[in-house]
Parts: C-alpha cells; sequence; structure tokens
C-alpha cells in the first residue's frame, strides 16, 4: 500500500503515532537524565560529611606530610566498608598522593581543584569532579582539607559512585530497566494510537461527508444534486475550514447547476428558434414561390393591373425574408460582440424628431398621432449614435404595427432621478400578454406577438433593442399590462 492510497484520516494517525512514539523516546531520555541526576544529587548531598569524618583521622597526617602506610591501610578499611566509594588523597595542588586501587586502574595524576573549591563553597549540588579511573570521566564526590602544622596540606577526595556501584548497578537494572521502557512505550503507543484514530475519525467525519457528496455528484452528475445537500450542509454545521469549504463547494456546485440549466434553456430556445424561423420563412418563401409561378403559367392571360398586383405581392413576401435575414445578422453580431458601440454625444430630443419623420407617412396611412413629450433643458447624452436610432426605430415601428386605426404613439423623454434620460415609448395597442412578457427579450416572438398583435413577422426587433442598451449598459422593461397598450421604458446616460 502506498501513502499516496491512505486516505486523510490513516495518513493522520501515521503521523500522529510516529511524533508520539518520538515524543515517548524523547520523554524516556529526560526522564531517565532527570532521575539519574536527581539521585547524584542525593547521593552527593547525603555523603557530604563522608570527607570531612575521614579527615579527622589523626593516622592520615605526620608532622612531616602524609602518612603513606596509614592512608593505605584506612582506605583498605573503608572501600571493604562501602565499595560503592573510592578514596584518594590530594597534595595542595591537586595531585594524587595516595589511594586504594589495583595497578594500573588510576588514569589520571591529577585532579582539576575548581569543583572541589565549588562544593567546599557551599556551591549548587550536584556538582562533577574528575574520576581519576577515567580519563575524560566526571562523578559526583565528597571533599575535606586536610592540614599539617595548621598548614593546608591537601584534601580528602572521594568519588562516590565508583566502578564497583556502577557495574553492580548495570547489571542489576540493565533487563528490568529495558523492559519497563519498552512496555512504558508499548502501552503509551496504543493508547495514543486508539486515542488518535479516535479524535482523526471525529475530526474528519465532515471531510469524509463532503467527500461522499462530491463523489456522488461525480458518479451520477448534476441530478444528484437534491441528494447532495443535506450532505453538504452536514459537513457545514462542523465550523472551520471544512464548513467553508463545504459551503463553498455547495455553492460552485449549486451554481454549476443554474449554468447548466441556463445552457439548456439556450439550447431549447436555440431549438425552437430555428423551428419558428424555418416556419416564418417558409410563409413568406411558399407565397412568393406561388405568385412567382402563377405569373410565370399565366402570364399570357392575365392583364397587366392583376400581373402588377402578384409582383406587388411577390415583391412584399420579398422584402419580409430580407428584413428576417437582416436583423438574424445583426442579432448575431451583436451576441457574439463583433459590434462595438463607437461613443460620442448628442441630443437624443434632436434623434427623436429625426426618427418620427421616417414614420410619419406609415402613421398618416393609419390616422395614427406621433407625439413627442420632450422636458426641457435635457443635457446631452453619451451613446452610439447609429445603434440608438435604431433602438428607437424598433419601438416605434412595433408601435405603428400594432396599434389601431386613429391610435396614438407617445415617446417621452424625462429627466431621470439619477442622472440622465429616462426613455418612455408607450401604444394604445392591445398590450402584449403574459404568455410573451416573461421571454419577450429573450427569444424571438414569431406566433405569438407577431400574429396575435400584427406586427411584422420576424419578433427580432425587441431582442436587438435588449442587447444594444446593455451594450449602454442600461436595461430596458415592459411597464405595461396585457390589454393596456405596451409601455417600454430605459435610461440614457
Amino acid at each position: 500500500m502506498t501513502v499516496q492510497s491512505l486516505s486523510l484520516s490513516q495518513r493522520l494517525s501515521a503521523v500522529f503515532v510516529l511524533l508520539l512514539l518520538a515524543c515517548c523516546a524523547a520523554s524516556v531520555v529526560l526522564q531517565m537524565r532527570g532521575s539519574e541526576r536527581h539521585e547524584q544529587e542525593v547521593i552527593q548531598r547525603l555523603s557530604l560529611d563522608l570527607a570531612p569524618q575521614i579527615a579527622r583521622y589523626p593516622e592520615l597526617m605526620e608532622p612531616r606530610g602524609f602518612n603513606p602506610s596509614a592512608v593505605s591501610g584506612l582506605f583498605d578499611k573503608l572501600m571493604a566498608v562501602n565499595p560503592s566509594v573510592e578514596v584518594y588523597l590530594l597534595d595542595a595542588g591537586g595531585r594524587i598522593q595516595s589511594y586504594s586501587a589495583p595497578e594500573g586502574a588510576v588514569k589520571r595524576l591529577q585532579v582539576d581543584l575548581a569543583p572541589v573549591r565549588r562544593l567546599l563553597g557551599g556551591g549548587a549540588l550536584p556538582i562533577f569532579g574528575d574520576d581519576p579511573r577515567s580519563p575524560d570521566g566526571r562523578k559526583v564526590f565528597s571533599a575535606a582539607p586536610l592540614k599539617a602544622a595548621g598548614r593546608d596540606a591537601g584534601y580528602v577526595y572521594v568519588i562516590l559512585q565508583g566502578e564497583s556501584r556502577e557495574s553492580l548497578a548495570a547489571r542489576v537494572n540493565a533487563g528490568s530497566a529495558a523492559n519497563a521502557i519498552l512496555w512504558s512505550m508499548t502501552l503509551v503507543a496504543l493508547l495514543g494510537l486508539m486515542a488518535g484514530l479516535a479524535a482523526f475519525r471525529l475530526i474528519t467525519r465532515p471531510l469524509r461527508t463532503l467527500t461522499e457528496a462530491v463523489r456522488g455528484l461525480e458518479t451520477h452528475g448534476m441530478s444528484w444534486l437534491p441528494q447532495a445537500r443535506p450532505l453538504l450542509k452536514q459537513a457545514a454545521r462542523s465550523g472551520g475550514e471544512i464548513a467553508l469549504l463545504g459551503q463553498s463547494f455547495e455553492r460552485l456546485a449549486q451554481r454549476t447547476q443554474e449554468q447548466w440549466q441556463a445552457l439548456r434553456n439556450q439550447d431549447q430556445q436555440r431549438r425552437e428558434l430555428f423551428a419558428n424561423l424555418s416556419h416564418d420563412l417558409r410563409t413568406p418563401l411558399t407565397s412568393l414561390h406561388g405568385y412567382l409561378e402563377t405569373l410565370r403559367m399565366k402570364s399570357e392571360v392575365l392583364e397587366p393591373q392583376e400581373q402588377r398586383r402578384y409582383l406587388d405581392i411577390a415583391l412584399e413576401q420579398s422584402r419580409k425574408v430580407g428584413r428576417l435575414a437582416q436583423e438574424m445578422f445583426e442579432l448575431a453580431r451583436l451576441e457574439y460582440g463583433v459590434v462595438k458601440p463607437e461613443m460620442e454625444q448628442f441630443f437624443l430630443a434632436d434623434l427623436l424628431q429625426d426618427v418620427f419623420q421616417k414614420f410619419e407617412l406609415a402613421a398618416e396611412a393609419k390616422h395614427q398621432r406621433l407625439v413627442a413629450d420632450i422636458a426641457p433643458g435635457l443635457p446631452p447624452i453619451t451613446a452610439d449614435l447609429a445603434m440608438m436610432e435604431r433602438v428607437l426605430m424598433n419601438l416605434i415601428d412595433n408601435a405603428v404595427r400594432v396599434a389601431p386605426e386613429g391610435g396614438e404613439i407617445t415617446v417621452e423623454l424625462q429627466p431621470h432621478a439619477q442622472g440622465g434620460i429616462e426613455v418612455t415609448v408607450r401604444d394604445t395597442g392591445p398590450g402584449i400578454s403574459a404568455a410573451l412578457q416573461e421571454h419577450l427579450f429573450e427569444r424571438p416572438a414569431f406566433t405569438g406577438y407577431a400574429a396575435a398583435q400584427g406586427a411584422r413577422s420576424g419578433g427580432f426587433g425587441l431582442m436587438i433593442v435588449h442587447r444594444i442598451l446593455q451594450l449602454h449598459e442600461s436595461t430596458i422593461r415592459l411597464m405595461s399590462q396585457p390589454g393596456a397598450g405596451a409601455v417600454f421604458r430605459f435610461v440614457l446616460r
């Protein structure tokens, strides 16, 4: 099993166990060292009076100095009574003058007197001095000065943990200490492992829940999102970073679902667009084909006036197809960002008057009135002049076509409360049905708006208006109710 195949909980548990074992080993080492140092301090504190008592023996000194025979005999007796100690006699310079040890056991000829002076001066215990039987060893000791004829003659130097004691302690404690350490480390490791597994299982439970939700979405797709939501909310209740991760993933999944639904809607709209477009093109093309075929077959029997009427009808149908193709091309360029607005400053009231002039004949033919309600002192706007002309022409064209005989089309230009000009286009037609209002600016109104309300075939006009205003950071809204005329409103700055 590789590291990559382990779960997060297993990896955390493994790291925890390794750290626990390392901490146990370090703790045992520190505890053993601390215990040893404590033992040495206790031994040294209990044996501080040992060297002074030895120094009181009068046989150690004679008027001329040390008494080697007495010293050797006394040291042999002391070490026989207490084999753990080693007694040495030092001169005033720290050189070893006498001791009781086998030949070659003593490795030093001189002892550093600095620790001796620190001990005699009451320094903090334990204090370690040179071990004569080791070239570089240091051990706790007891020391006392020797005087001869009132003068300092040397020191009694007693090693409190001699070789005999260390050898015996090593044999006695080697097996038991190792077993105790091994069992204690094993017990602590097992307890730590159990506690770590339980703790990490509880800590990583929200993460496992989140993983289950993610895997479900990966396996079943976005259709599994309703089943994943309870799991995501359960993971979010844990708090901390996992909760934030769960909430972020839930929002991401929700956004993905919304985008996926939007794509499905767009695909559905595209299918509807092609279906309706095919239907809308088929009608004028069929009519055009029929009249042209009639002219070709009956050209010899038809009167010139009748031929002209057939040609006018065919020409009108051709214009419908041309307008539809032009609108499709224009909308495609707007949708895919081919057209960019060229901003300039101009007065919207002047543009409205020009557009009204283009619809005067069409309005007079239906006895309609074009009304411009323009507030005085309107500021100029910054926009694409050609695009704004297109917006006004599309809205007024629709209004003229749907308004009845003798109706009225009104365009209001009023200052907006937050700056800019509020444009309102209203007519006295039948209004827009509720079925078309929801997606009026998103899909072409081929069969409903066009047929029911008498608008020209196509229905791309409002989509073009909506897209142009989006490019100018504005939005068109339908303000009217069905049966009360259409009212469109937007703001330009």
